[in-house]
Order: structure tokens, then sequence, then C-alpha cells
């Protein structure tokens, strides 16, 4: 089974998106930042290393929000989304994107109108109750 991890950097209203490259099957569409995680890897060494990788920027993972599992190209394959911290914003200091052509903080409820990746959507039900609880607090 293919595993791969979400990071859900959550500022206390908006929640941080990535535009992905225009390759491959997901190509130009929204996501949340993340990838695959490799060989014996955790998820929170996945996440450490796809932040640095994709964004030069370091995270400091937190509490598990959800977890699904779907069927892409006939291959079952897991995503586990993760509460994210990073160093900085982005904003005052950009990110060096690799895999992404933008990224931008939105609120939660605008993501169901964005063209987001099948894989996100499915744990954005669980992702949107989470923050709405996080923002309560």
């Amino acid at each position: 089974m293919s595993r791969s991890v979400a990071c859900i950097i959550f500022d206390g209203k908006k929640v941080l998106i990535a535009h992905r490259n225009p390759v491959g099957d997901m190509g130009n569409r929204w996501e949340f930042p993340g990838g695959k995680i490799d060989g014996e890897e955790s998820p929170s060494q996945a996440i450490v290393r796809e932040m640095m990788e994709e964004f030069s920027v370091k995270a400091h993972v937190g509490e598990k929000i959800t977890e699904n599992t779907f069927v892409h190209k006939n291959k079952e394959c897991s995503l586990e989304a993760y509460l994210v911290t990073l160093e900085h914003d982005g904003i005052e200091k950009p990110f060096v994107l690799t895999e992404h052509t933008e990224y931008k903080w939105v609120f939660p409820e605008e993501i169901k109108d964005l063209s987001f990746v099948d894989s996100d959507l499915k744990i954005y039900p669980d992702v949107l109750e989470f923050l709405k609880n996080k923002e309560a607090k």
C-alpha cells in the first residue's frame, strides 16, 4: 500500500494550500502540502523531509487529524493528515518552491470551491471539522 501525508498548516483562521506544477495526474490542482512516505520513514519524518524538499522550510509535526484510504490507478493508498507548524509563514520570507507554482493562505471553507486533488477532498470533511473546533478554542 502506498502511504502519504498531508500537512494541515493552520494559523488559527486560514490554512496553507499549494498549487501543483502542471505535470502528472493531479497537475495544476490545489492540495494540502505533503507527499509520499518513503520506505521505513515515520509520518513525522516524511512531513519534515517533504516540507524541506518542497518549501525549504522547517516543519514541526503536531497531532494526527484523520486518515483515509482510497484506490488510485488500481493501487490501494492511505493518506494521513497532521497538524503542522512551520518556522515562518512564507509571507515576509517567501517559501522556495520545487513542486508547486504558488501557495496561498485560504479560509478552510474556500477549499470546496477550488480545483483540489481528489485524495485531499476525501479527508477534507474531517479536516474542516477539526479546524472549526480549533477556531472555537
